[in-house]
């Protein structure tokens, strides 16, 4: 047969292109460093929302006259809302499109958040945040896909672990900008900053932020459309013959097509399972120390912006996510993350031990913190290289989403061991559990799978 000609009126040939290929065998461009700039900023926000109400837990107590009991439902309502989110945006990206997912997931937790600022009680502030929440939980998968879809190969976990890093960093802003905020300007000025942000950066991802190219090949979209964007990447490498797009992984087909089918499947699901339980206890920690450290430092006998600063050096280690990004492009990345988290437990331990020495608490909690967010940042990269393209976004999302509720438990974990007269370092005991667990499940998926 003749061969269809194409756009600018070329006979020649066909060209079928293999993107994943194209990315693997061309330089990282300015236009990727762009899409991966505008998706750190998004989780560096969602970190930042996300741990704000921790930090200023100690000034609602004071200006609305709350028991500590009192705060367990606004410090756990967006973590529902995360975790509704990230179930229903995950299956949506798959289905229309990451970027129109992450815009309208930036755009909600944006005025959430700047609505939040303004609450006139606790009831209200409750609402807010679990309406905040819901653009966060739909933020982060969809924003953690896309970036993966960009990358090559052999950078994939270096890349998504470094643009993951804006998590913790954002958490930790939070916290050093409520120690600075607050006595000038009071706890409502953390929640307006943590609004406005978001507001602005989804305008920019709307001028800015392309589709995901594996999402438009896996959907079929328009050869000039994919074209254009592949141009943006290496406009010397593009020619007008490429007609005919192809991924290198197996596409599902039948009830597996969807990105629910593909995340239930036979062949997916046990490391599905082991991939919510790991994440699930990874946020247990997490949130438990996000949301109570300050608290508990403070009953520990440290002065109240002391123990705002000590427990913000937690989130802030997950700088060390960058290295182990690169240890799981080389190696074994279900062990290496699963050494993380062993080492997390002990460190864990280790806090509730020496409290009575604010140097020696300071290091071992960068250490704890450096390790934890280590491994919790380097498990949507884990999940994304896990999954095929037609079901990345829910298998990301889901884990996220199902691990958020981990989160809740850490939360609600901690009052009940504070109810029930646990000391300071009783309560670091139960909590270094949760490594522990982590840990097996990942090596449980490493040898049932056998996937990385």
């Amino acid at each position: 047969m003749q061969q269809a000609k194409n756009i600018a009126g070329d006979s020649a040939p066909t060209q079928t292109v293999n993107v994943q290929h194209f990315l693997n065998d061309h330089p990282f461009s300015t236009f990727q460093w762009l899409i991966f700039a505008l998706c750190f900023l998004v989780v560096l926000l969602d970190g930042f929302d996300t741990a704000a109400i921790g930090f200023i837990a100690p000034s609602l107590l004071k200006e609305w006259g709350l028991a500590r009991p009192d705060l367990a439902p606004v410090l756990s309502a967006a973590l529902f809302g995360l975790a509704a989110g990230a179930l229903i945006a995950g299956p949506m990206a798959d289905r229309i499109g990451r970027k129109r997912v992450l815009s309208l997931a930036v755009l909600l937790f944006g005025v959430a958040c700047t609505w939040s600022s303004f609450a006139p009680n606790l009831a209200q502030l409750t609402a807010l945040r679990f309406i905040t929440g819901l653009g966060l939980g739909a933020a982060m998968p969809s924003a953690v896909t896309l970036m993966s879809e960009y990358c090559p190969d052999q950078r994939r976990s270096t890349l998504t672990n470094a643009m993951f890093c804006g998590f913790p960093l954002g958490a930790a802003c939070g916290g050093f900008l409520a120690a600075w905020m607050i006595p000038q300007w009071g706890w409502r000025s953390v929640l307006l900053a943590g609004g406005i942000a978001p507001l602005l950066l989804a305008v920019l991802m709307l001028l800015l932020l392309p589709e995901s190219v594996r999402y438009m090949v896996a959907r079929a979209q328009s050869a000039e459309r994919i074209r254009a964007v592949l141009n943006r990447i290496s406009a010397q490498a593009v020619r007008p013959s490429m007609r005919s797009f192809v991924m290198t992984e197996k596409m599902a087909t039948g009830k597996a097509a969807s990105g629910v089918g593909v995340v239930l499947s036979r062949a997916y699901l046990t490391g599905s399972v082991m991939l919510w339980l790991t994440y699930f206890m990874g946020l247990v920690i997490f949130y438990a120390l996000i949301n109570w450290m300050p608290l508990l430092l403070k009953d520990a006998g440290l002065a109240p912006k002391t123990a705002s600063l000590v427990a913000a050096l937690f989130p802030l280690g997950g700088v060390g996510a960058v290295l182990c990004g690169w240890l799981m492009d080389r190696f074994n990345a279900n062990l290496v993350i699963a050494i993380c988290y062993a080492l997390t437990a002990v460190c864990i331990y280790a806090i509730g031990q020496v409290a009575d020495n604010v140097g020696l608490l300071m290091l071992v909690v960068f250490i704890g913190g450096t390790l934890m967010n280590t491994a919790q940042s380097s498990m949507p990269a884990l999940a994304a290289a896990f999954y095929p393209t037609q079901g990345r976004a829910t298998g990301v999302a889901w884990m996220l989403g199902l691990g958020r509720f981990g989160g809740i438990a850490g939360s609600f974990l901690v009052a009940e061991l504070t109810r029930r007269q646990f000391g300071f370092g009783g309560i670091f005991s139960v909590l270094a559990v949760a490594g522990l667990i982590a840990a097996a499940a990942l090596l449980i998926k490493q040898a049932t799978q056998g996937r990385d």
